[in-house]
């Protein structure tokens, strides 16, 4: 099974997971956290990668959606998209 990629494309944060691709404009991202529980704490929010077998969540809050990133890699995504952020 092959993992969640996270790249910047232009403006926008590009997420790739198996065949589905998701575009979030940067500038739309408010906050970008770790989340220690089972399958997030936010009902409605988006939820990329499989929840069973994965050690880390990362949480992506923007002005109108929350997605979960479901991956074993958690502090690295988070730190690639917080850089994507600061430039």
């Amino acid at each position: 099974m092959s993992g969640i990629k996270i790249e910047q494309l232009n403006d926008n944060l590009v997420i790739s997971w198996l065949l589905s691709k998701i575009e979030i404009p940067i500038s739309e991202i408010v906050e970008v956290t770790l989340d220690d529980t089972y399958g997030g704490e936010e009902k409605t929010a988006i939820r990329i990668g499989t929840p069973y077998g994965e050690t880390d969540r990362v949480v992506i809050h923007t002005h109108s959606n929350t997605y979960i990133l479901f991956t074993t890699n958690g502090v690295s995504i988070k730190n690639k998209i917080s850089s994507f952020m600061n430039d």
